[in-house]
């Protein structure tokens, strides 16, 4: 099965949304990384997916806003928070691109323990926070030590943000038109799809880096500068209900 064409816009593929949130400034750090890597980490029915034969390792900063069941309005107070995660590309056997988190730092407690409980996602809670000095951004993050391990793993990074991106590579489509992500939950590989309008982007310089949260992920720390850094002011999204990944025929 061919993966899904990589495309910026698609159109909503749920009839109903389960989730709404929106990103607002995002940073999005890149580094390619050897697919041999990266294969282990993936759950079962998924494969690294690649651009020219390379699979990327993500480190994404940003801020949750007005996270809500379905169209409704935002959980007060809990639904909006500081995230940095870690991530992964993969695709299915049915050609789906997504999106594998190896770790999500938030800054509020009740949403990592309802994400953990219900979709087994790696979320950990962690202080967060995101100072702005005109077009410099930086990110702090460090887990709590209260959560067990690897506690006091600490992110700091500082970007300038530049032009607005008309034109994205085939590289900054493929690391953020991602439409869904995989993940293993109680014996099965789930899809859960997301949707939201085309990203507005910009081009980014990365200023700092001292980060431990890729390393913490099982992967290799970050070593060069990445291959790609984008920035984003955000985007309302939408989740649809998930899925268990299954062969094809």
């Amino acid at each position: 099965m061919h993966p899904e064409p990589v495309d910026h816009s698609p159109r909503q593929s749920f009839p109903w949304a389960v989730l709404g949130q929106r990103w607002e400034d995002l940073t999005f750090l890149h580094w390619a990384v050897d697919p041999a890597l990266v294969a282990p980490l993936l759950p079962a029915g998924t494969r690294p997916d690649t651009l020219d034969g390379v699979s990327h390792v993500g480190l994404i900063g940003f801020r949750m806003v007005g996270l809500g069941f379905g169209r409704g309005p935002g959980v007060p107070y809990f639904g909006t928070f500081w995230e940095t995660n870690v991530r992964l590309y993969s695709v299915d056997d049915l050609g789906r691109r997504a999106v594998v988190f190896r770790s999500l730092d938030a800054s509020r407690l009740v949403p990592v323990l309802v994400a953990r409980a219900t979709l087994r996602l790696p979320y950990l809670w962690s202080s967060m926070r995101m100072d702005r000095d005109g077009d410099r951004l930086t990110y702090r993050c460090r887990r709590r030590r209260r959560w067990p391990g690897p506690a006091g793993t600490t992110s700091r990074m500082v970007v300038r943000v530049g032009e607005q991106v008309d034109d994205p590579t085939p590289l900054e489509h493929f690391v953020t038109a991602r439409w869904g992500l995989h993940t293993r939950a109680y014996g099965r590989t789930l899809h859960l799809p997301n949707w939201h309008p085309r990203w507005p982007l910009h081009r980014a310089e990365l200023l700092h880096l001292d980060d431990e949260l890729v390393a913490a992920a099982g992967l290799p720390a970050p070593v060069g500068p990445p291959v790609s850094v984008l920035y984003s002011p955000g985007v309302g999204v939408r989740f649809g209900p998930p899925v268990a990944v299954r062969r094809p025929g």
